[in-house]
C-alpha cells in the first residue's frame, strides 16, 4: 500500500512539474487553485466523455454491468480511504493486502449472486416453458 501511494504521488508530482513548466513557457502565471481548476476540470470532462460512451454501450448490453462498475468504483474509494484512515490515526495497519482482500470479498459474493440469479432465471424459464406447453395443449382441445 505504501509503495502504491508513493508511486501515485510521484506520478502526480511529475505531471505537476511538467504542467508548471508548460504554463511558464506559455507565459501563464497560474495560482495553485487556478491550476487545479483547469487540470481537474479538463480531466473530468474528458473522463466523463469516455465514461459516457462506455456506459451507453454497456447499458444496451446489461444494467447489471453498470451497477457492478459503479459499486466496484465506490468500494475502491472506500477501502483505500479506510487504509489511509488507519495510517493517519494509527488504528490498524495500512496494508495494500487488506484493501485487496476486501475487494476480493466483494467479487466472490458478486459471483455467487450472479450464479444464484442465473439459476433462478433458469428455473423460471423451465416453469414458464412448461406452463406455455400445457396452455397450448389445452387450447387445441377447445377448438
Amino acid at each position: 500500500m505504501k509503495e502504491l501511494t508513493i508511486f501515485i504521488t510521484e506520478l502526480i508530482n511529475r505531471f505537476h512539474d511538467v504542467f508548471i513548466s508548460l504554463c511558464e513557457m506559455l507565459g501563464l502565471n497560474l495560482t495553485d487553485k487556478q491550476m487545479h481548476f483547469w487540470v481537474i476540470g479538463l480531466f473530468g470532462i474528458l473522463f466523463f466523455g469516455l465514461t459516457q460512451a462506455v456506459f451507453k454501450w454497456l447499458s444496451k448490453w446489461s444494467v447489471t454491468a453498470l451497477s457492478f462498475i459503479y459499486t466496484l468504483t465506490v468500494l475502491f474509494v472506500i477501502v483505500f480511504a479506510i487504509e489511509l484512515q488507519q495510517k493517519v490515526t494509527g488504528r490498524g495497519n495500512m496494508e495494500f493486502q487488506d484493501a485487496a482482500e476486501g475487494l476480493k470479498g466483494f467479487l466472490i459474493f458478486f459471483i455467487i449472486l450472479m450464479i444464484l440469479k442465473g439459476l433462478l432465471a433458469s428455473v423460471k424459464k423451465v416453469f414458464k416453458g412448461g406452463a406455455a406447453k400445457n396452455t397450448d395443449r389445452h387450447s387445441r382441445f377447445r377448438r
